[in-house]
């Protein structure tokens, strides 16, 4: 049905076919046609050039490249945008360092509501759209503070845009779950309701922000029976430090998840976020951790854009998890993800996983074509397979997700984007996000649309 759109007058056109493509790991000179059935892919054929393209459930790509669409691991739904809001004006950086960041963002934090949530939230998902992100999951904060306000936005936004992005939502405690006198119980509680939210699909926490090494780990024994009781993914904000005298706590959430007979329980996915700390390891230590993980559900995401802005020691020493070299050589999965977007913690950057993928060209200096297209996986394939989501891969096989993305414009001429290479080093602006078969809406942001009861547009 064409035309159809969702309540955020977003236009979707559900396809029946996309036609004369490239796709990736064909021949350059191929043309395909893709015909899509019930949200999948149903069959890839050669192109028919005879074929009736102005049916409004075709697609002319008119030899455009179509890759897997793009996946944010790991982003921060409710924190986004705050140095450019105007309501937080007043909140500018002028140390640029961890401590920093935390008071900024708790002050804004006082200070949220409803309205700024989810406007500000509603242009994340919908500039990532653009960038051809169809799924991500979106942490949002529990503590004494905001209470569950952050939580009850983030899951409007969940269900206001489920048409047009799958948005995973993770009840996050960023603060300290066991140090303090009533904060720590205060925030318990609160999680404790999160986990029985049935729009809730992962429980995470930040051990490392806790007083001492016996609450962190308690944190993360807490945190991870809470996330098996209630049959949720868990996601750990984990060893957030360079300094190599400090023991990091990769081993005992290894150990705790084994004590608890993770996957023998039904545990879910297990994601390690960050992990500055394990850039420091020789590699036999690389060796010791991908056997002590073994078969357990674990993944890693490394966030280089705050990682690099936000870790330093005082020599100038700067890491983020080598996340090329973790699945080449050590068969970890792995995955890259933006994390914020524009607070204290990562004022730079945007919502394009393309722009990070860029990045990691020089961050991992990785520029081959083999490692390009591993980056480009790293925001796409292994991005959702971090957060337990189904995926495409460049085969584009029956039986797949239709959830794609179509690079540059008609009249783009030589600079046509021909591979993933291309895409990887210079992605252009100019892209069409397919969701579940159906095309959303088109390249150009405008406004995001009036949420009943804002205060601004």
């Amino acid at each position: 049905m064409a035309g159809k759109r969702d309540q955020h007058q977003q236009p979707i056109r559900e396809l029946r076919k996309i036609v004369d493509v490239r796709i990736p790991h064909k021949p350059s000179s191929a043309r395909w046609d893709i015909t899509i059935k019930h949200g999948r892919i149903a069959s890839v054929d050669t192109h028919d050039s005879t074929a009736d393209t102005k049916a409004a459930d075709v697609l002319n790509a008119n030899n455009r490249l179509i890759a897997p669409s793009l996946c944010h691991a790991h982003v921060h739904l409710d924190k986004c945008f705050l140095l450019q809001d105007p309501k937080f004006a007043d909140l500018q950086l002028e140390h640029g360092d961890f401590n920093e960041a935390m008071k900024m963002t708790g002050e804004a934090k006082s200070r949220f509501n409803d309205e700024d949530l989810r406007r500000r939230g509603g242009r994340l998902i919908q500039e990532s759209i653009q960038h051809g992100v169809t799924s991500m999951r979106a942490f949002v904060e529990v503590d004494g503070v905001v209470e569950l306000k952050c939580l009850q936005a983030g899951l409007k936004l969940k269900d206001e845009y489920k048409n047009i992005c799958d948005v995973q939502i993770c009840a996050f405690a960023q603060l300290p779950v066991f140090s303090g006198t009533d904060q720590g119980e205060k925030v318990r509680k609160l999680m404790s309701i999160a986990a029985v939210e049935k729009g809730v699909d992962v429980l995470g926490s930040t051990p490392y922000v806790e007083d001492d090494e016996p609450k962190s780990k308690e944190n993360v024994r807490w945190m991870t029976e809470l996330a098996l009781k209630h049959g949720k993914h868990l996601d750990l904000h984990l060893d957030y430090f360079l300094e190599e005298k400090k023991k990091p706590l990769v081993w005992h959430v290894l150990e705790t998840l084994k004590e608890l007979s993770w996957p023998e329980s039904g545990g879910k996915q297990v994601t390690l976020g960050h992990c500055t700390r394990l850039t420091r390891f020789s590699k036999e230590e690389w060796l010791h951790l991908r056997q002590d993980v073994g078969e357990l559900p674990v993944s890693f995401v490394g966030l280089p854009t705050s990682d690099l802005f936000m870790m330093r020691t005082p020599e100038g020493l700067r890491g983020t998890l080598p996340i090329i070299e973790l699945i080449k050589q050590y068969n970890l999965n792995a995955a890259i993800s933006i994390n914020n977007v524009g607070n204290a913690f990562t004022p730079q950057g945007n919502c394009d996983p393309l722009s990070l993928a860029q990045l990691a060209v020089a961050v991992y200096q990785t520029g081959t074509k083999d490692d390009a297209e591993l980056i480009y996986e790293a925001v796409s394939r292994r991005a959702k397979a971090v957060i337990g989501h189904d995926s495409s891969d460049f085969s584009l096989a029956p039986g797949q997700p239709a959830d794609f993305v179509l690079f540059d414009t008609l009249d783009s001429g030589w600079r046509c984007r021909k591979s993933i290479v291309e895409v990887v080093y210079d992605a252009g602006p100019m892209r069409q996000t397919i969701l579940r078969g159906c095309l959303l809406g088109s390249t150009d942001l405008g406004p995001v649309p009036h949420i009943p009861g804002s205060d601004m547009p």
